[in-house]
């Protein structure tokens, strides 16, 4: 944390919760100090937490205001910063591995995403699938998981105009983040490949796969093999 940069700084979310502000930029270290405090609110408000919300570099922290008044929340806040350590990030979270089928039949934009890197389709795909992931955040529908960083060399920014309708299971990149779409839904990403893995299920407790803190491979896999785990092979211009 910088606090030059005025940082630990507490923000207002409304009448019922507060916005902790740790960082500005986005960096996996951060996920150190987020689970860090998320532990030390859990602790400290008990039965008047109602939810806690981590973000790349922010922790939102609802409260019950029938048991807790904003003043007193945002106090007991304050005294959880000044000491703050973060934790061992690497104790925490679940190793996950997500089958790939990259092809530009699923991957739309897989050929293009080629040409802005100057790398071939192949290198794209043992780069994106070369390293480990952290989720971030949770959020923009159920169970989708931001995840990242991106080597920089894939660095892309999202599309000018986003798709109606993203297949489920679609591994897509934008900036340097990834992820993976757990419902059909509008979308933005640059969509490189789809997965096999069941990402949201109402029937699994907490319903997402993937949660804040997680480590996640992307592992490549043929078609014949994605479509024998359960995935389906329908290009992506006939979900239109």
């Amino acid at each position: 944390m910088n606090r030059k940069e005025g940082l630990p700084r507490i923000e207002s979310a409304g009448l019922d919760g507060w916005m902790v502000r740790l960082f500005e930029r986005i960096d996996e270290e951060n996920l150190a100090w987020l689970g860090a405090l998320a532990r030390r609110c859990e602790a400290e408000f008990g039965a008047m937490l109602v939810d806690l919300v981590p973000s790349y570099t922010t922790l939102l922290v609802v409260f019950d205001p029938l048991r807790l008044s904003p003043a007193s929340a945002r106090q007991r806040l304050a005294a959880l910063l000044v000491d703050l350590e973060p934790e061992t990030v690497a104790a925490g979270g679940e190793v996950r591995e997500l089958p790939t089928w990259y092809d530009p039949s699923v991957g739309p934009d897989l050929e293009r995403v080629a040409r802005h890197a100057g790398m071939s389709v192949e290198a794209v795909i043992d780069c994106h699938a070369g390293r480990e992931y952290r989720v971030f955040a949770l959020g923009f529908a159920p169970g989708f998981a931001f995840m990242g960083l991106l080597d920089e060399r894939l660095e892309v920014p999202r599309l000018d105009t986003p798709r109606q309708k993203v297949p489920v299971n679609s591994v897509a990149i934008a900036g340097r983040q990834t992820a993976a779409y757990p419902a059909v839904s509008p979308g933005g990403w640059n969509l490189l490949g789809r997965t096999a893995a069941h990402l949201f299920d109402r029937d699994r407790e907490g319903f997402s796969l993937l949660k804040v803190g997680d480590r996640v491979r992307f592992v490549p896999v043929d078609r014949a093999t994605f479509e024998r785990q359960g995935g389906d092979a329908t290009p992506v211009e006939c979900h239109k």
